[in-house]
C-alpha cells in the first residue's frame, strides 16, 4: 500500500494536471477562431454569437456541478467532464455551419464549468491533506497552460497546420492526461462529511449562507473587471487613447498574465505566512493604486507597468475566493463553489459593456477608471475570505 505522503503527492499531479487540462482546451480554440469564421464563411457577428454560446452554457448549467460533485465525489467529476471536454475539441473543427459550431460551444462551456468547480473542490481536499495552501499553485499551473496552448494554437495557425490535426493531436493528449489523473484523485470527506451540507435550493433559504456567497462573489466580480481589464481594454486604451503602436499595445495583457502567474506561483507562501484576508486586500489596493497612477500619468510605459502591478496584486484572489466558497457553513463545497462562480460569471457580463458605454461617451481612459474602484471593492470585500468561525 503508498504512503499516505505517496498518496498526497499523487493527488496533487493529478488536480494540477487536471488544472493544466482545463486550461488548454478551451485556449487551445481562440487562435483558430478566425479559420473557424472563414472556413464557414461566418460574419464577425455570427462567429461572437456562436463563441457566447461557451460562456451562455456556465451560466445555464453552471451550478449542476455542486449535485453532480456530491453524488460522485470531485475529483472523478471533474477527470470525467475534463476527458469530455478534450474529446469535443474535434468536433468544433468539423463542424459544418453556425449551429452546429455554436452547439459544440455550448456543450464545451457545460464540460468547463463543470471542470471548473470539480477541480476546484478537488483542490481542496488536497489542500486539507496537506495542512497548508496549494490553491495557488493550482491556479498557477492553469495560467501556465493557457499561455502554452494559446501559442501552440498561434503558431499552428502561423505555420498552415489544419485545425482539425491541430485540435486532434491537442485533445489526445488532453485525454489522456484526464485519464491518468482520473486514477490518483482522492475521495473527498468521509460520507458523514461528504454530505454535511445542503443543496443549492437550501443555501438559497438560509440567509448567512447568502451572504457569505454573495460577499465572495462580489469579490471575484471585483477582481474580474481587474483581470478583464487587460484583455478587453488594455490594447484599445494604448492605441487610442495613448497612440501606442501595435506591439506596445499588446504589452498590457502580457504584461498582467506575466505577473498574476508569477503571483500565484508564489502565493501559496505568502498566504500561509500573512494569512488571506491581509493578502488579498493589500493585492487589491497595491491593484488600485498602481492602475490609478497609470491612467492620471497617461503612458504607455505606465499603463504596462501599472497592468503588471496589478496583475501581481490580483493573483491570489480568485484561487483564494473559491477556496473561501468551499468552506462556507451548511454548505456543500462544490455547492458553494459553483455558486460563487455562476454569479462571478454573470458580473463578467456586465462589467465590459459599461466601460465600453463609458468610453464611447468620453473615452477609454475614463471608463477605465472604473477598474481601481473595483480593486478597491475587492479590496473592502476581502474580509469575506477570513476562515469561517474566526
Amino acid at each position: 500500500m503508498p504512503s499516505d505522503v505517496v498518496v498526497d503527492r499523487r493527488a496533487r499531479g493529478a488536480v494540477m494536471a487536471l488544472f493544466a487540462v482545463n486550461g488548454a482546451t478551451y485556449n487551445s480554440l481562440v487562435p483558430r477562431f478566425p479559420a473557424l469564421r472563414d472556413g464557414l464563411g461566418l460574419s464577425n457577428a455570427e462567429l461572437g454569437a456562436a463563441i457566447a454560446a461557451f460562456p451562455g452554457a456556465a451560466l445555464l448549467v453552471g451550478v449542476l456541478a455542486g449535485p453532480l460533485i456530491a453524488r460522485f465525489g470531485s475529483g472523478r467529476v471533474a477527470a470525467s467532464v475534463s476527458l469530455v471536454g478534450a474529446l469535443l475539441l474535434p468536433l468544433v473543427a468539423v463542424a459544418p455551419g453556425w449551429w452546429a459550431l455554436a452547439a459544440a460551444l455550448f456543450v464545451l462551456g457545460v464540460t468547463d464549468a463543470w471542470t471548473d468547480a470539480a477541480m476546484n473542490a478537488q483542490g481542496l481536499v488536497v489542500q486539507e491533506r496537506y495542512g497548508r495552501s496549494i490553491i495557488n499553485g493550482l491556479h498557477a499551473t492553469w495560467s501556465v497552460a493557457a499561455v502554452g496552448a494559446g501559442l501552440l494554437g498561434a503558431g499552428a495557425a502561423g505555420l498552415g497546420v489544419p485545425i482539425g490535426w491541430h485540435l486532434t493531436a491537442v485533445a489526445a493528449v488532453l485525454v489522456v492526461t484526464s485519464a491518468v489523473a482520473w486514477m490518483f484523485t482522492v475521495p473527498d470527506s468521509g460520507p458523514s462529511e461528504a454530505h454535511d451540507g445542503v443543496g443549492v435550493r437550501s443555501v438559497l433559504r438560509s440567509r448567512p449562507a447568502v451572504l457569505g456567497l454573495l460577499a465572495i462573489a462580489g469579490l471575484m466580480v471585483c477582481s474580474g473587471a481587474v483581470e478583464d481589464s487587460s484583455a478587453s481594454w488594455g490594447a484599445v486604451y494604448l492605441r487610442d487613447d495613448l497612440g501606442a503602436g501595435a506591439f506596445v499595445a499588446g504589452l498590457p495583457f502580457v504584461a498582467f498574465q506575466v505577473f498574476m502567474t508569477a503571483g500565484r506561483i508564489g502565493g501559496d507562501r505568502v498566504v500561509d505566512r500573512f494569512g488571506a484576508v491581509r493578502v488579498a486586500r493589500l493585492g487589491a489596493l497595491a491593484a488600485s493604486v498602481a492602475l490609478g497612477v497609470a491612467l492620471l500619468v497617461a503612458h504607455p510605459v505606465a499603463a504596462v507597468v501599472g497592468w503588471a502591478v496589478a496583475g501581481l496584486g490580483v493573483a491570489t484572489l480568485f484561487p483564494l475566493a473559491f477556496a473561501a466558497a468551499g468552506t462556507v457553513p451548511g454548505v456543500r463545497p462544490g455547492d458553494g463553489i459553483a455558486v460563487v462562480g455562476f454569479l462571478a460569471r454573470l458580473g463578467f457580463l456586465v462589467t465590459p459593456p459599461v466601460i465600453g458605454a463609458i468610453a464611447d461617451a468620453s473615452s477609454v481612459g475614463t471608463g477605465l477608471l472604473l477598474v481601481p474602484v473595483a480593486a478597491v471593492g475587492a479590496a473592502v470585500l476581502a474580509r469575506s475570505l477570513r476562515p469561517r468561525g474566526t
